[in-house]
């Protein structure tokens, strides 16, 4: 009970510091510097779950928050529909297609899925930007604001409320998810399918799910961004802006559930400062920031791997394991065999690869509650005998 009390404190004062900040006179710049933060944040929580907890690499989130942008914008903009309602719509497009994707792509591992990742983002910005009914790459003008009960929300500090009420709060939804018995399957995610299979986990439905949960996140940013920016273009929705989520994932601590609000906050204010201090010291304009990012990439997964978080994450006490699972409902059992008797029989089994005999001649028997091992060494047949059997 106490560490419920505690854990709603917690919430309760974040809550809090967010209506402290807004309330104090800061310039117009580092408002809209917050904002911005703010929207990156929600795309790189979506990562964190996906990439970090998950172990699924996307380099196509940025297209995803295109998806939401685009919709809000096209909606808004040629029938008039309140933002209230496009937010809602572009969720359950951007959920569609996500799952779509998700069930072509998912079933890939190692290089592959990124490299489809890829794919498909480029597909989506490509298509974005040449549909003549979205504007093609000029995109679309005149988007209105967020509004509520006539109060306007579509900058300033008023915009900051809601960005990062809505940030808070996607980070206590994806604490409360991984503290639970479907978080514990999602995490298992990440060390391989073959446990989490044998636990009788479905790792391509929760791998879906967690897809489409990114996706969602990263749909809410691009709805904030076009009633932001009151345009929409293709421009940053493209891979480049992929491959800086996650790097934001990265720097801040792609395990990490608050690592994703560090990393988008430092990479926003370093790009900044970058763009300002890098031409004065080289003498000449350039991109030069993403050279900079390159090298400390490298230098965070050299000598902190799990993020800049992780540092911060030491001077705060491991919240102690809430033991949920001492009151969840048992699982369906299926009636245990007697005891000796054969719960499986095998006779003869032969496997032949052409001329090679692989699996020659193999009987045994087991009975209830017996071990028995297989034992051989490279290349004897013991995963043919598995298959076979």
């Amino acid at each position: 009970m106490t560490h419920i009390f505690n854990h709603t404190v917690t919430r309760l004062l974040l809550l809090a510091a967010v209506a402290l900040i807004a309330c104090l006179p800061l310039p117009d710049f580092w408002v809209t510097q917050l904002n911005y933060i703010g929207m990156y944040s929600l795309v790189v929580l979506g990562l964190v779950l996906l990439t970090g907890i998950g172990g699924l690499t996307s380099f196509g989130q940025a297209a995803f928050v295109g998806v939401g942008a685009y919709t809000s914008a096209y909606l808004c903009t040629q029938y008039g529909l309140s933002p209230w309602l496009t937010v809602f719509i572009g969720l359950a497009i951007t959920g569609t297609s996500a799952m779509l994707l998700g069930v072509m792509t998912l079933r890939m591992s190692g290089h592959y899925l990124p490299l489809a990742t890829i794919a498909w983002g480029l597909s989506l910005y490509y298509l974005m930007g040449n549909l003549d009914a979205l504007g093609k790459y000029d995109g679309l003008l005149g988007v209105p604001s967020i509004t509520l009960f006539g109060a306007d929300l579509g900058g300033g500090k008023p915009f900051f409320v809601l960005t990062w009420v809505l940030v808070l709060l996607g980070a206590f939804a994806l604490t409360n998810l991984l503290d639970s018995r479907t978080g514990r399957a999602i995490r298992s995610l990440r060390t391989g399918a073959l446990m989490a299979e044998a636990m009788g986990i479905n790792t391509l439905r929760f791998k879906i799910g967690i897809f489409t949960l990114a996706a969602m996140f990263a749909s809410v940013s691009g709805w904030l961004f076009a009633h932001f920016q009151r345009t929409v273009n293709p421009s940053p929705f493209g891979l480049k802006m992929g491959i800086e989520y996650l790097f934001m994932a990265v720097l801040g601590g792609v395990g990490q559930i608050w690592g994703a609000i560090t990393g988008a906050f430092l990479t926003k204010l370093l790009e900044d400062q970058l763009q300002v201090l890098l031409p004065k010291l080289i003498g000449t304009s350039g991109n030069f920031e993403t050279i900079v990012f390159g090298i400390v990439l490298v230098l965070v997964l050299k000598y902190l791997p799990d993020g800049l978080w992780s540092l911060v994450a030491r001077w705060f006490p491991k919240k102690p394991r809430a033991e949920d699972w001492t009151q969840a409902t048992r699982l369906p059992e299926r009636t245990k065999p007697e005891a000796s008797s054969t719960v499986l029989e095998v006779r003869a089994i032969r496997k032949q690869f052409g001329g090679l005999t692989a699996v020659n001649d193999i009987s045994f028997a087991i009975q209830a509650g017996q071990i028995t091992g297989l034992i051989g060494p490279n290349g004897a047949g013991k995963s043919t005998t598995f298959n076979l059997i």
